[in-house]
Formats: C-alpha cells, structure tokens, sequence
C-alpha cells in the first residue's frame, strides 16, 4: 500500500479485521504490527496477492529474516 502520493510502498498484511479496524503487519527493515482503523486514509493500495504469492513470499521473508543480523564480535 502507499499512504501518501509520494510515499514509499509499504507491504502489509491483516492479521484480524474486526468491525472498525485492522490489526496489520508492516514488513520494513523490521516487522512491526499495528491497529488501524479502516476508515484511516491511504493514496493506493498498489496489489493485492493471492494466497499461493503470500505463501512463496513468506517462505523467502521467513529464509532470509536472519541474514539482517549482525553477530556479536567477541
């Protein structure tokens, strides 16, 4: 999605959709989750993925999550 007309493209999931929010995920550097409201504005929703592309995707996001971490220098 893209909040804004000039704003990066953010990948998100919804986790749980209630009455009046969402409780999504954000993949950036790191994962964060959040409550957002549906009535909460954003410029595009750019793609939405089928199942089977979610599935792939998390199978390379879940493969490479630990190659962002540095080890501690001893």
């Amino acid at each position: 999605m893209q909040e804004e007309s000039d704003s990066a493209i953010q990948l998100i999931k919804v986790n749980l959709e209630t009455d009046h929010c969402m409780f999504i995920q954000v993949f950036a550097d790191e994962s964060t989750t959040e409550w957002r409201r549906k009535t909460d504005l954003i410029h595009d929703i750019v793609e939405c993925l089928s199942d089977e592309l979610v599935e792939s995707w998390e199978k390379h996001y879940n493969n490479n999550e630990e190659s962002y971490y540095e080890e501690d220098e001893e």
